[in-house]
């Protein structure tokens, strides 16, 4: 089982590294709060909020997943490049039709720095 790094509040760390190095790597959920039964709804998962992640050949990120509780809901797989070979933001646009109330968490994968998981965010489904 690999290790999941989390985020940390920035706010509470004190070396600008540590700040980049956490922010940079964890995946951000944003959504409404809540979405209809059986009706599209989006699910947007950014990679990064402040700091922006290197697309370098070796360090990259290679996957976006977004998860229902214990269910998989959708991956997009990157290859290096993907962002032009410069910093950026991995974002992924996820579109799923609920059919009950929602816990949404977003995992990334850095290939130089393991898997990230986002905090979860709860959706209420009408």
């Amino acid at each position: 089982m690999p290790k999941v790094n989390r985020y940390v509040d920035i706010d509470t760390v004190e070396r600008e590294a540590k700040k980049d190095y956490i922010d940079r790597h964890s995946p951000f959920v944003h959504c409404q709060e809540s979405a209809k039964k059986g009706e599209p709804f989006t699910v947007k998962v950014k990679v990064g909020n402040e700091y922006s992640h290197p697309d370098d050949f070796d360090h990259y990120i290679a996957y976006v997943q977004l998860w229902n509780g214990e269910v998989l809901l959708g991956q997009a797989t990157f290859t290096p490049g993907t962002l032009g070979n410069e910093k950026g933001h991995v974002e992924v646009d996820f579109h799923i039709v609920p059919t009950g109330n929602l816990k949404l968490t977003a995992m990334s994968y850095c290939t130089k720095h393991g898997l990230w998981e986002s905090d979860p965010v709860k959706v209420t489904v009408e």
